[in-house]
């Protein structure tokens, strides 16, 4: 396999690798627990295409290749008076427990989506879905911005933080919606350097 950051080939599974190893670029984490089985949510998580319908702010999402390892998207998103592009690509893809993905442009960001059995004998098929996104603020590409000269890069990125962990949380929710069939209440954890 083909490392992704340094196009240098290594062996093994692909493993979430920060690209910036200070302590602060902040990083999200999102778990909860579904009431259906790993292939289930895994099917649903694939589809990112989908992912539109979950979000409040992700516009339109435009893919080229089959959603494995390789697939390219691009995001359209949306939030107060901007509009951002980004085009994002799966790194690795282990059925049905994990997708890895890195922002390509616009933003040095990198994460993945995991998937754990979390059944119990006596219950029906569980999972344990985890969302966990790294980034860095400071890469955005502000030729990409349209701010007002009165607003700076570290205003936003204030403004930003909030509403990017409130949007973790709206999508695992509605993800655990569409796998369960009904909306119900979710225990959806969501942490800012889990790690730190």
């Amino acid at each position: 396999m083909e490392h992704w950051a340094t196009g240098r080939h290594r062996r093994g599974p692909h493993r979430f690798q920060p690209a910036h190893r200070r302590s602060n670029v902040p990083v999200i984490e999102a778990r909860t627990v579904v009431r259906a089985p790993p292939d289930a949510v895994f099917d649903l998580l694939v589809d990112f295409p989908g992912y539109a319908g979950y979000s409040e702010y992700l516009q339109s999402v435009d893919r080229r290749g089959s959603g494995g390892a390789g697939t390219r998207y691009r995001l359209e998103f949306g939030w107060w008076r901007f509009s951002y592009a980004v085009r994002s690509e799966v790194l690795a893809v282990e059925r049905p427990h994990r997708i890895d993905w890195q922002i390509v442009d616009g933003l040095d960001a990198q994460g993945f989506w995991r998937v754990e059995d979390a059944s119990d004998a006596r219950e029906k098929p569980a999972s344990r879905i985890v969302f966990r996104v790294s980034y860095a603020p400071g890469t955005a590409d502000l030729g990409r911005l349209d701010l007002p000269r009165v607003v700076s890069l570290e205003t936003v990125v204030d403004r930003l933080r909030p509403v990017i962990e409130a949007e973790v949380e709206r999508v695992v929710e509605r993800v655990v919606a569409d796998l369960e069939g009904t909306r119900r209440s979710v225990s959806v954890t969501v942490e800012t350097d889990p790690d730190g």
